[in-house]
């Protein structure tokens, strides 16, 4: 039996042209995160989400496209890590770091 292959994903999702300020288009993807019911961490140049591949794939999807219904021009950027059987990444790979440097880190 194969174990379970889970991936965690580092997204942003840019629009080009609508100022400096992208607040609302970040709102509006993090409401599709936060609904998706997959574990999730906002940070402040992108947003870390943990799932099975294909639920995660998607997800980043859905958010591109939310923000490209009113942009003319869109921007995603991925950095995607899958792990055969491992969970609770997003906490757990920060607890081993703090663990070997032997304090609580600023997360």
């Amino acid at each position: 039996m194969s174990r379970c292959l889970m991936t965690i994903a580092e997204f942003s999702v840019s629009p080009t042209g609508k100022g400096v300020s992208v607040s609302e288009y970040v709102a509006r993807c993090l409401d599709l995160v936060d609904r998706s019911g997959l574990a999730y961490r906002l940070n402040p140049m992108g947003t870390v989400v943990e799932g099975p591949f294909d639920d995660v794939i998607a997800l980043i999807a859905m958010c591109h496209k939310a923000v490209a219904a009113d942009c003319e021009r869109v921007s995603t950027v991925i950095k995607i890590d899958d792990r055969k059987g491992a969970k609770n990444q997003i906490t757990d790979k920060v607890a081993k770091v703090e663990r070997l440097v032997g304090r609580k880190l600023r997360t």
